[in-house]
């Protein structure tokens, strides 16, 4: 850790008064006293909230990550904070587009003109940690080939994130240790989180993977188009899609200018996020307005595949469960399906969790169910379970701010959106295929190849089952006739001595 950086740190927090976070604190109260001497002139006096979010973006594009991550942890901050830090832009000056064509000779091996026909040295967007260029392809005779966005990593920026981690690492311990709520709000945890999302994205083969795995589960899909990923210019450095033309979504205006039927739209992507939960275990998990366009022909553009989340098919049934019976109102099933997911102590009485939850839920029904939103549901369902002491799943998180970003995209273009109107049909058709026959007859067909190859098998293991059981209990009967035997000679020489001992008495007697 560079002292420099420390220092510039510790000054940004002072020039922001986040060392109110200090006052009054039993251990730590000399602090506040301690940056009165710093030679920083303070700045601002707005809310707390808006002065963390502002000192992110002043420490640079690694804060600014950061902060978009810790905004997803809505189930550990404040909401003033995570709605604050939300806020937080990725608009990071790009680098010059010469250090671009360096690194994509270094990380390809051949020349920039050999690879590519046209390259713009001009990025058309620039992130924390990686900026695009347009580009087409090369052919083998030279002519012009597919259009493409070519992303490159910033230069030298490991090294840079390696110390910010390091850091961030200890300023975690020290709130862990220092403050009240420091344990409850995990923040070692936190950092390592970030640490794991961070280092997925500074590998382009990483997203590229992503890419292609959302390509497939949606190929021929009416609804989604995903970028083609081409390896043969793809590196971990460097990553080459397909480009794709469309508008942005946020840009409604122009989508209803161009015909786009946004009512459709919205349902659209309703079903799509429904689709990569409960059907492909596999979501698009930064899916705010930035990352998503428009075709032309109505269908979602997706890009930007560095966070991913996945699901199992326990917690694909926890959340069905979990869904279908808060909008039946049925508080009890909500609370047995945490006891069972085993996320709340076992001791957990099941009547006390249910009146949390009515607690908790109850008022939302008070509105149209056009109105309720499916993030704050699992929000409000994640503040309940803390309380019972429950493990929030990362990619339970995850979830939440990706059903919070669809959910308010949806309402952007269409304010009468009924999300549960969209998605219990289905919730129920995936619940209809997950039990009952058609659910075994599914499983069957899962398991069939696995029993294809154990059923030949299977007198064959039976019968070293039996024979190993055999020996087994040959075994045992060996050792017990052992132990009758050494318990005899025992016995003997016992005898012997007993009777040696009472001849002696009776010589010492005469």
């Amino acid at each position: 850790m560079r002292l420099s950086r420390f220092f510039r740190i510790v000054s940004t927090f002072y020039r922001y008064g986040l060392d109110d976070f200090f006052r009054g604190h039993a251990r730590l109260g000399f602090v506040p006293f301690l940056f009165s001497l710093w030679p920083v002139r303070r700045r601002l006096t707005a809310p707390r909230p808006v002065r963390v979010r502002l000192a992110l973006e002043s420490l640079g594009p690694i804060f600014v990550k950061f902060g978009q991550v810790l905004s997803t942890r809505r189930d550990l901050l404040p909401p003033a904070y995570a709605d604050e830090l939300a806020l937080l832009q990725d608009k990071v000056q790009p680098f010059d587009g010469r250090l671009a064509r360096i690194a994509i000779e270094r990380s390809l091996g051949k020349p920039v003109d050999v690879l590519y026909d046209d390259f713009n040295d001009v990025p058309v967007a620039s992130a924390s940690v990686a900026q695009v260029h347009k580009a087409w392809l090369r052919q083998p005779d030279g002519s012009r080939g597919r259009e493409v966005a070519v992303k490159v990593l910033r230069p030298d920026i490991r090294p840079v994130i390696e110390q910010d981690l390091a850091l961030m690492r200890t300023l975690a311990g020290w709130v862990e240790r220092f403050f009240i709520d420091g344990r409850r709000l995990k923040p070692r945890e936190v950092v390592a989180e970030f640490d794991k999302y961070l280092h997925d994205e500074l590998d382009m083969m990483h997203e590229a993977a992503n890419a292609s795995q959302l390509r497939r589960n949606f190929a021929d899909s009416n609804m989604l188009i995903v970028p083609e990923v081409f390896y043969d210019y793809t590196s971990r450095e460097v990553l080459t899609l397909e480009w794709m033309h469309g508008i942005p979504v946020g840009q409604v205006d122009r989508l209803r200018d161009a015909g786009i039927d946004l009512k459709k739209l919205s349902r659209y992507g309703v079903e799509i996020f429904f689709a990569q939960v409960f059907r492909h275990g596999f979501f698009h998990a930064d899916m705010h307005p930035g990352n998503i366009f428009v075709a032309p022909d109505g269908r979602y553009i997706a890009l930007d595949f560095g966070i991913v989340g996945t699901l199992t098919d326990y917690d694909k049934h926890y959340l069905a469960v979990n869904f279908l019976a808060f909008f039946n109102r049925d508080y009890h099933r909500v609370a047995t399906a945490h006891i069972e997911s085993g996320w709340v102590p076992p001791d957990t009485r099941a009547e006390e969790l249910e009146a949390a939850v009515r607690t908790v839920c109850e008022p939302i029904f008070e509105r149209p169910l056009s109105q309720i939103s499916f993030g704050m549901v699992l929000l409000r369902l994640f503040e309940t379970s803390r309380r019972f002491n429950v493990e929030i799943q990362p990619q339970l998180v995850l979830l939440q701010k990706t059903l919070l970003n669809i959910e308010g995209l949806g309402r952007q273009l269409d304010p009468e959106l009924d999300l549960w109107d969209t998605a219990k049909p289905f919730l129920t058709r995936w619940m209809n295929e997950q039990v009952g026959w058609r659910g075994f007859m599914r499983a069957v067909r899962h398991e069939a190849p696995q029993w294809a190859t154990l059923l030949p098998s299977l007198p064959r293991r039976l019968g070293e089952a039996l024979s190993g059981s055999r020996e087994r209990e040959s075994l045992l009967v060996e050792g017990y006739i052992n132990l009758m035997r050494e318990q005899r000679r025992q016995n003997t020489l016992l005898f012997v001595l007993v009777i040696l001992v009472a001849a002696l008495l009776l010589k010492s007697l005469a």
